[in-house]
């Protein structure tokens, strides 16, 4: 049966990630196959898309490396966003072709992702236009999931960052999204709940579930000795190759 393979990492470096996309939007392309769902957290890093401005930066690079802070420019599109710890990153390496090859209706699909889970947790999350992501707060909007993608030969990287126990100050050392006059929030300010590490891959596997739902297509989480295989990956810099039969049990 074809589905999309889910893969629950720890906490994983920017560029250790990026690497991994990449092969796998190789993979996925060269072998025609549904895709590949990553959800993983991040040590800080602020990322500055395709249409990013660095007057969005409130801090210069030297200032941000002294706070352990690294920056990437990438592929994806929107202006620049922070993750870090305590935040669910999605990264989905989709092949379109298996759906309908619509990258808008693909976004849309990311937020109703996001917007049906947190309303598993009471909170109302919703889309605010212009503007890409989900929101909260209706009185006061707040993002509280950042959304940019990239698509290559129909094969989509990079994705969401949902604050769930994110530290909120480091997007003050932004403008985040490039979005001036709405703040940045996480479930954790929501629900006024703390959410530790296990709680937040737990998360992971209710999200997998309703990328299912959303996606009407099968998501198959890979045991840890397979997901080990791509760690294992990421610790030699892709140097060297695997098999996807070498995944699956």
């Amino acid at each position: 049966m074809e589905q999309i393979f889910y893969l629950s990492l720890p906490l994983v470096s920017y560029q250790k990630a990026w690497e991994l996309q990449l092969s796998l939007v190789e993979k996925v392309y060269r072998e025609n196959l549904p895709g590949f769902l990553l959800l993983l957290e991040h040590q800080p890093v602020i990322t500055l898309g395709r249409s990013a401005n660095t007057a969005n930066l409130r801090l210069s690079l030297e200032r941000l490396r002294e706070k352990g802070i690294e920056v990437f420019w990438v592929e994806r599109g929107g202006d620049v966003t922070y993750h870090g710890p305590g935040q669910i990153v999605g990264y989905p390496i989709f092949n379109l072709r298996f759906f309908g090859k619509d990258v808008h209706l693909f976004v849309r699909s990311l937020e109703e992702v996001l917007i049906r889970f947190l309303q598993g947790y009471q909170v109302e999350g919703f889309r605010f236009p212009p503007y890409t992501g989900v929101w909260v707060n209706q009185q006061k909007p707040e993002k509280i999931a950042a959304i940019g993608v990239a698509v290559r030969r129909w094969v989509t990287f990079h994705g969401f960052a949902f604050n769930v126990s994110t530290s909120l100050t480091p997007f003050s050392y932004i403008v985040p999204c490039g979005i001036q006059g709405f703040g940045v929030t996480s479930l954790e300010k929501c629900t006024g709940k703390e959410y530790s590490f296990e709680e937040r891959r737990a998360m992971g596997r209710e999200i997998g579930k309703l990328f299912e739902e959303v996606f009407s297509f099968p998501v198959k989480e890979l045991s840890a000795a397979s997901q080990g295989v791509l760690l294992d990956f990421l610790e030699k810099n892709g140097k060297e190759s695997w098999s996807l039969a070498s995944l699956l049990d």
